[in-house]
């Protein structure tokens, strides 16, 4: 991203310190429901940190056999137990 010029990075500031009561929403619509063809996480990109692990040679061509990707798939893999345990943790 470009870096701000200083009057866009004061007015920010200006605009960051304004109470939630301050902000007019008039013109923004109510979200009545959330649609069905919408995607939870499409615009949340975490950021990625770099790690070494050992994996069982046969699990490691399990996940390669399924072609391109197989590091994603095993971040997917380790969110959605992230995920289950997290919800039955509360």
């Amino acid at each position: 991203m470009p870096k701000l010029s200083t009057s866009k990075r004061k007015e920010l500031d200006r605009l960051a310190k304004r109470r939630d009561q301050q902000i007019d929403l008039s013109d923004i619509p109510e979200i009545k429901r959330i649609p069905s063809d919408a995607v939870i996480g499409k615009f949340y990109r975490p950021r990625k940190t770099p790690v070494t692990i050992r994996l069982d040679a046969d699990v490691l061509a399990w996940l390669k056999a399924s072609g391109e990707g197989y590091q994603t798939r095993i971040n997917e893999y380790l969110r959605q137990i992230m995920y289950r345990r997290t919800r039955t943790t509360k």
